[in-house]
């Protein structure tokens, strides 16, 4: 669970924003969610991996893989904090080398565990889950920093993926609500966005 400073500290460094934005699906959303500056607050994103340790500390896996980009620095983290071995996922395959698309060392066989920072509809966690299965790495769980219950989560389950999250953007809106930082109007108004907007597979 994201605590209530984490929440603040989140809304403060500007990585949630309320307003009106364009997404990249073309709809105008009341709410923002850009985990990317987390790179520039050390302090901030070290005490949002101690607490994504918590959440996946029961889970077996034998290395960490974060979704590019925002998900490498915190699998980079995660993957000191466990001791576990951390593979990267170029976005491109390289035109020269070893033309491999996963980089680090692994074997066959082995259990990754998926990091993203936000899930609205899961395809990109399902990108780098197919990188992964084309060297025969297996996955069977996702980590995210917040699920915006848009209905990732159901369809990563569909295709028989489990994603576990710190929180979720409804949560985060009723803890910045009790911390009067946005007031209660907006608060159900972005949540009423949330709600009428879930994910459409395709």
């Amino acid at each position: 669970m994201l605590t209530y400073d984490l929440s603040h500290s989140l809304f403060e460094i500007g990585a949630i924003k309320t307003g009106q934005f364009t997404l990249k699906s073309g709809v105008q959303s009341p709410i923002y969610v850009d985990l990317r500056n987390l790179i520039s607050y050390p302090e901030i994103l070290d005490q949002v991996t101690d607490e994504l340790v918590k959440v996946v500390q029961h889970l077996e896996f034998d290395c960490i893989c974060g979704v590019p980009y925002t998900g490498i620095p915190i699998a980079t983290l995660l993957s000191h904090k466990l001791k576990k071995p951390m593979l990267l996922r170029r976005k491109e395959l390289k035109a020269h080398g070893t033309r491999r698309i996963i980089e680090g060392v692994f074997q066959e066989g082995q259990k990754c565990l998926i990091v993203e920072d936000i899930v609205t509809s899961g395809l990109s966690i399902l990108e780098t889950i197919k990188a992964l299965e084309d060297v025969r790495i297996e996955v069977t769980d996702a980590v995210c920093l917040i699920d915006r219950e848009q209905g990732g989560k159901t369809h990563l389950k569909k295709q028989g993926f489990n994603l576990h999250s710190l929180t979720t953007l409804l949560k985060v809106l009723d803890q910045l609500e009790h911390a009067s930082l946005i007031d209660k109007e907006k608060s159900l108004s972005i949540k009423s966005f949330i709600r009428k907007h879930p994910f459409q597979e395709p």
